[in-house]
């Protein structure tokens, strides 16, 4: 075997090591210090939104899955070349090493929720990969030691090919090992969790009962209720952020006529109340799967508002995360008689850590990118010409009311059914208008009504069913919803800058029977 496998494979194992001892000492400093999760929050914060648009498009809700492993590959390659070039020339691999931490390093203390001490974890990572390397390297078979090294070449340590191989097998394990327990060691992840685990949620005033029959029933269609495990999550937070809720506070500021600060504890012993309500991503294609309903447990934020008393001028309120995420929210959502809500609880339970413990925004009838902020930690009163939000500076409009749509759950396209009654079925929105019907076309014939479940309020998803009589063939199947304004549009639209529009459509092949 050539000499450069053997020095890519020295670098691979230094590499494994950088991360893995950076990730164990970002679990003892800050979960975001990993240089890792830095840099891959890092470029999500600078990825355009059509960079965005195309990767929720082909990966869904692995799209941080997708970045993460995309970012081993390029890790992985620096590193072998860090090998390489170490092997040949001392002085370039390790300058390639110092860079690669000294990005980590840069990227670690740029997240909003940077310490002092964030830098850390990326330089004790690389001191360790250097060391590693440095090691390995000296052990290469069949050679001496790298040019510019202090004293004479010594062959006493080097290895053959067969211990080389098992060396830096063994130490790229070690490596990556140590980045498993430092992911799971995370900074404030058991404390946090066991802490939610202890939260009782307090009695509140309850939902309207639903009415019998919300749910269709039809096999293959989501249930009515989206379970908290199941229910879609599009964020920024390439690592979740840990809020400690004994030392969480919001504070709500800015054009006001008091500030107001609110701890759990107090926002727990507030009068709560229940609500229905459908969210969905404005990154949500045509019959999409990035919508979920489910029952939400919070404190109206009108009544916080009031307390602070908003300034006539004021028109927005810019909502802040914990890991420094910003949503601009129209104030008019957040003060009228909408069920908008700082919310605790999902479905009988407290908020699941990926979906904001211990407190998110649920805001009915906007897309979640301007209303549903996680990990919330601060609410400005502010004016939309004089602030802007995350997603509004790359491009995304300033206000995203849901649009109204519907989708074909059952069968499901390209598909094969038997001629015969056929059922079509599925779902459909119009949060804060309501769902008032639901037609469906066959190829180019005429649009028939379809049936509609219970309504479950305004602010919840419909589901519907078709009775088909389907005869042998190739057939397009296409469904539109209508709320008090008429049928949803048929013209063709993406998801940028406010969400996409056009008719679900599907192909099901017609057998005989």
């Amino acid at each position: 075997m050539p000499r450069t496998p053997f020095a890519a494979f020295a670098g691979l194992a230094a590499g494994a090591v950088t991360l893995g001892v950076a990730a164990l000492t970002a679990a003892v400093v800050s979960a975001s210090a990993d240089p890792l999760l830095a840099v891959g929050a890092t470029f999500v914060d600078a990825t355009p939104a059509w960079l965005k648009d195309l990767a929720i498009a082909a990966f869904g809700t692995a799209d941080k899955l997708a970045l993460t492993v995309g970012s081993v590959v390029v890790l992985a390659g620096l590193a072998a070349l860090a090998g390489v070039l170490a092997a040949r020339r001392w002085g370039l691999g390790a300058a390639l090493v110092v860079l690669l931490g000294a990005v980590g390093a840069l990227a670690a203390a740029s997240r909003p929720d940077a310490g002092l001490l964030a830098p850390v974890p990326s330089l004790v990572g690389t001191l360790a990969g250097l060391l590693v390397l440095r090691w390995l390297v000296d052990r290469l078979p069949g050679r001496a030691r790298p040019s510019s090294t202090a004293g004479p070449a010594d062959a006493a340590g080097r290895a053959d090919r067969r211990t080389f191989l098992r060396l830096t097998g063994a130490v790229a394990v070690g490596g990556a090992l140590a980045v498993v327990a430092g992911r799971t060691l995370g900074a404030g992840r058991r404390v946090v969790e066991a802490v939610r685990d202890a939260v009782r949620l307090p009695a509140a005033t309850r939902a309207a009962p639903l009415p019998a029959g919300v749910d269709s029933g039809v096999p293959g269609v989501d249930p009515w209720v989206t379970r908290n495990s199941t229910f879609y999550r599009i964020d920024t937070a390439l690592t979740v952020p840990r809020v400690d809720p004994t030392t969480w506070s919001l504070r709500v500021h800015g054009l006001v006529e008091r500030e107001v600060t609110l701890t759990f504890d107090e926002l727990l012993s507030s009068e709560l109340v229940e609500a229905w309500v459908t969210l969905a991503c404005v990154s949500n294609e045509v019959g999409g799967d990035l919508v979920g309903n489910a029952r939400w447990l919070g404190l109206p934020l009108r009544e916080l508002l009031e307390r602070a008393g908003p300034s006539p001028d004021a028109d927005m309120v810019l909502s802040t995360s914990a890991d420094g995420f910003t949503a601009s929210t129209p104030i008019e959502a957040l003060t009228d008689d909408r069920d908008a809500l700082l919310a605790v609880g999902m479905n009988g339970e407290p908020l699941p850590v990926e979906h904001g413990f211990p407190v998110r925004m649920v805001v009915p009838g906007l897309y979640g990118y301007v209303s549903a902020t996680k990990w919330v930690v601060d609410l400005e009163v502010t004016r939309f010409a004089d602030a802007e939000a995350y997603w509004t500076v790359r491009g995304w409009s300033e206000r995203g009311p849901v649009k109204t749509q519907s989708r074909i759950e059952v069968p499901r396209h390209a598909s094969q059914v038997t001629a015969g009654r056929v059922v079509v079925a599925g779902t459909a929105w119009a949060q804060q208008r309501g769902v008032e019907g639901v037609e469906v076309r066959v190829d180019d014939g005429p649009w028939r009504p379809a049936t509609l479940a219970a309504d479950g309020g305004i602010d919840s998803w419909r589901q519907w069913t078709y009775a088909w009589d389907a005869t042998p063939g190739t057939h397009e199947l296409r469904v539109r919803a209508s709320d008090p304004d008429g049928p949803q549009t048929a013209d063709v639209a993406r998801v940028v800058p406010d969400g996409a529009t056009g008719h679900h459509t599907v192909r099901v092949s017609v057998t005989d029977a």
